[in-house]
């Protein structure tokens, strides 16, 4: 993977792990971790030995949301600049991530707030700390859950939750992000690497080309109505079947028939 500046990459099996490394900042996102961001998800997006991305934090944070000094400080009198980091924020936390190919967890080490909503909103699934501490605190400075935050708040929480931690500005921790549906669940702290590396692992395991259809599946079909996304869905398996020279139906089905695996109690092998 080409050097890049703001951003790591580990590998675990078919589990990429991406940390934002700014933690003398609190992986609060500036221009350059944008552009960082999106390089990274391009390139892992075409290796096919990937199936699971990971995104946290280095540090204590997960990330503090936007770098308000280097995004809008900084460059407001560079209006193309301005742009192109702009363009590269709401792009790769929002249709990058949403319509990804290989499956995204956020996995909230720490400090989450802002602008980190949406990366938490983009990704399939998210994970947090019992201990992090999550908030929108633009109302406490004269400002809004801006850019594609408040979209974010809109496609994942409800009405009651979105508005009243938008409008108060509270912190909350990990426990409740889980009980409003922010995130999956949560898990101290000390075991929550390896926990979501556990559950990273386990869909790893599975097929790929199944897991991308399991998420256009479902992405594509929220915006459809009833007729059109069985259409969708129908083509979407012929597209799998062509994608796996017909493993689903030998292997899975096969494998069922031949009582080698139970579905639902157990996983088909390889």
């Amino acid at each position: 993977m080409t050097k890049i500046e703001t951003v790591t990459v580990e590998r675990e099996g078919k589990v990429a792990i991406v940390t934002l490394n700014r933690p003398n900042k609190r992986n609060a996102m500036s221009p350059q971790l944008h552009l960082d961001m999106t390089q990274v998800l391009d390139e892992l997006r075409d290796d096919d030995t990937i199936n699971v991305v990971v995104i946290t934090g280095a540090g204590q944070a997960f990330c503090a949301g936007m770098d308000l000094k280097e995004f809008f400080i900084k460059n407001r009198d560079d209006g193309a600049m301005f742009e192109k980091a702009f363009r590269a924020s709401v792009e790769w936390r929002g249709r990058t991530l949403r319509y990804y190919p290989k499956v995204t967890i956020a996995m909230i080490n720490g400090d989450c707030f802002g602008g980190a909503f949406s990366i938490v909103e983009g990704c399939d699934l998210a994970v947090a700390a019992n201990e992090a501490r999550i908030g929108l605190s633009e109302i406490n400075f004269k400002i809004f859950p801006g850019g594609s935050v408040s979209k974010s708040l809109a496609n994942l929480l409800s009405p009651r939750d979105a508005l009243f931690y938008g409008l108060t500005g509270r912190p909350f921790d990990g426990v409740e992000a889980a009980r409003i549906g922010l995130v999956n669940y949560a898990t101290p702290a000390e075991g929550l690497r390896a926990n979501v590396l556990a559950l990273a692992k386990e869909i790893a395991a599975k097929d790929g080309a199944a897991l991308r259809a399991t998420k256009d599946g479902y992405r594509f079909s929220l915006e459809m109505s009833w007729e059109a996304s069985m259409d969708y869905t129908l083509a979407k398996q012929d597209q799998l079947t062509m994608r796996q020279g017909g493993a689903w139906q030998d292997q899975g089905i096969g494998g069922f028939l031949d009582k080698k695996y139970k579905p639902g109690l157990s996983a088909l092998e390889g």
